[in-house]
C-alpha cells in the first residue's frame, strides 16, 4: 500500500470477496478451549462457576450470576479460572474447558425459543458469534428504528462479513425476521460493497452500497454518507435510532432459532505475512496458535500477532490467546513489515488533518495526548469524534503512533468519567 501525500485520501480499498474463493477451512480446536468472561476474577461475590464443574455445549457460563456470560463451545470440564489482562489493562477472566470425548447439548435455548422476544434473545445469544448487540437492540429506553446489517468488514484485507452475507444468506434472512419481531423494528438496511450489491434482494431489507474506499464502512461514516445523519461526538448511532450488527451476528440468531442450538463456531479471516487472506472456521475459544500451526505459519521473534486488520487491529500477547465471538480476523505481521514508530516531534505537515474523515485538527490533538491532557483534548479538539480509522498514523511523516495515543486517551477517560458523574 502506497501513501499519496498531498492528495487527500490514500488509495486504500477494502478487499472484495473473489467469486470463487473456497469456503472456510474448518480448524478443529485442541484438547481445550479458553473463554474470556467480562470482568476480573476474584470478586468478593462467590463464583457461580467452579473448577471441576461439568458443562455442556451451548451452555451459558456466568461467573457471578449476573447478566454477563460466555457460551461453552464444547462439552467438558472446567479446568481453570484465572485472571486475564487485555490491552490497556482491561481485566477479564479466562475460563479453560477441557473437552470430553462425548458431546452433550444444553437444551435450555431449545425450550425457550418458541417466540422471538428480548427474553429469549439476551439470555442466550448475547455471546454468540459476531457478538450481537442485543442489549442495545432491545433497550426500551432507546427504541431503535433501523437495523443495519453489516456485510462489509470495517478493516482492510478482511473478508469475513462479505463471506457470511454471500454464503449464509438464508440464515441472515431468518435472523432479520427474528430480530424484527423481537425488537419491533420495521426498517432493515443491508450494507454491501457497491460492486457486490446485486444478488441480495431476497434477504429481506433495503440494499445500500458502501464506497470501497477505506474507511467508508465505519458506522459513523455510513450514517453521514448513506443516511445523511451526523453522529454527535460522544454519541453512537444507537442514540439516533440505528443499530449496526455484523452479518455473522444476524446469521447466528437466524441459525439458533432454526436449529434450536446456540452457535459456537466462528468464521474469521487469516491474514499471512504476505497479505494473502483465507477463511477459517473454528470453535470460539480455540488458541490462534493452533490455527497458525494448521496453516504452516510459524511465529518467530519480532513478529506481531494482530487481532483484526492492519489499520484497526490490536496486537496480542501470544499465540495462546483465544478466538472470541468478535474475532473477525487474525493477522501475522512480520517484523520487517511492522509500522515504524518514533518519538520524533510533529513537523506540522498537515497530512493528518487533510486525511481525517472526521475533519479533526489531529496535529494539535496529538500534542495534548502526548502530554496526557486527555480532558483538554476531548474538550478542545474533539477527541470523542475520532472514528479510530488509523489514517492519521498511516500518513504521519514523524511516525507518531497517533491511533494508540487516541485509544489510550479514550480508555482513560472512560475509566474516570463514571466516577466524576457519580460525584457530581
Amino acid at each position: 500500500m502506497k501513501t499519496f501525500f498531498g492528495l487527500g485520501k490514500p488509495g486504500l480499498r477494502y478487499a472484495t470477496l473473489p467469486p470463487r474463493l473456497a469456503g472456510p477451512e474448518v480448524v478443529p480446536a485442541g484438547t481445550s478451549v479458553t473463554l474470556l468472561h467480562p470482568g476480573p476474577a476474584g470478586r468478593r461475590t462467590p463464583a457461580a462457576l467452579k473448577m471441576g464443574e461439568t458443562v455442556k455445549t451451548g451452555q451459558r457460563l456466568s461467573l457471578y450470576g449476573g447478566a454477563d456470560y460466555v457460551i461453552a463451545p464444547v462439552t467438558g470440564t472446567v479446568a481453570a479460572v484465572a485472571p486475564f489482562a487485555g490491552d490497556f489493562g482491561r481485566e477479564a477472566t479466562a475460563i479453560t474447558i477441557t473437552a470430553a470425548s462425548l458431546e452433550a447439548i444444553d437444551d435450555q435455548f431449545a425450550d425457550a425459543r418458541r417466540e422471538p422476544s428480548p427474553e429469549t434473545l439476551r439470555p442466550f445469544l448475547a455471546a454468540a458469534p459476531g457478538l450481537p448487540p442485543l442489549e442495545r437492540l432491545c433497550d426500551p429506553k432507546r427504541p431503535l428504528k433501523t437495523l443495519v446489517v453489516c456485510g462489509v468488514d470495517q478493516d482492510l484485507l478482511v473478508l469475513t462479513q462479505q463471506h457470511v452475507l454471500r454464503a449464509r444468506s438464508h440464515e441472515v434472512a431468518n435472523g432479520i425476521r427474528v430480530l424484527k419481531q423481537a425488537a419491533g423494528i420495521d426498517d432493515v438496511v443491508i450494507l454491501a460493497l457497491k460492486e457486490t450489491v446485486q444478488g441480495y434482494g431476497h434477504i429481506g431489507g433495503r440494499l445500500l452500497g458502501v464506497d470501497p474506499v477505506y474507511p467508508s464502512a465505519h458506522p459513523s461514516l455510513v450514517m453521514h454518507q448513506l443516511f445523511g445523519r451526523e453522529v454527535p461526538a460522544g454519541q453512537t448511532p444507537e442514540d439516533l435510532g440505528f443499530c449496526f450488527m455484523r452479518a455473522e451476528a444476524v446469521a447466528a440468531v437466524g441459525a439458533a432459532f432454526e436449529t434450536g442450538r446456540v452457535p459456537v463456531t466462528k468464521v474469521l479471516t487469516l491474514i499471512a505475512r504476505d497479505g494473502s487472506a483465507r477463511l477459517v472456521e473454528t470453535l470460539i475459544g480455540t488458541r490462534v496458535g493452533d490455527i497458525f500451526e494448521r496453516h504452516g505459519i510459524a511465529v518467530v521473534a519480532g513478529d506481531r500477532i494482530v487481532f483484526g486488520g492492519p489499520m484497526r487491529g490490536r496486537a496480542a500477547y501470544s499465540p495462546d490467546q483465544p478466538v472470541q465471538p468478535d474475532t473477525d480476523a487474525v493477522m501475522v505481521l512480520g517484523a520487517a513489515s511492522a509500522a515504524e514508530v518514533s518519538e520524533y516531534p510533529c513537523v506540522n505537515c498537515g497530512e493528518c488533518v487533510r486525511i481525517c474523515p472526521a475533519r479533526m485538527q489531529v496535529n494539535l490533538l496529538v500534542r495534548y495526548l502526548e502530554a496526557g491532557k486527555y480532558e483538554d483534548a476531548a474538550e478542545s479538539y474533539d477527541l470523542d469524534a475520532c472514528v479510530e480509522c488509523g489514517l492519521c498514523a498511516y500518513v504521519c511523516v514523524s511516525k507518531i503512533p497517533i491511533l494508540q495515543y487516541i485509544a489510550l486517551a479514550k480508555h482513560e477517560l472512560a475509566r474516570v468519567r463514571p466516577t466524576e458523574d457519580a460525584n457530581a
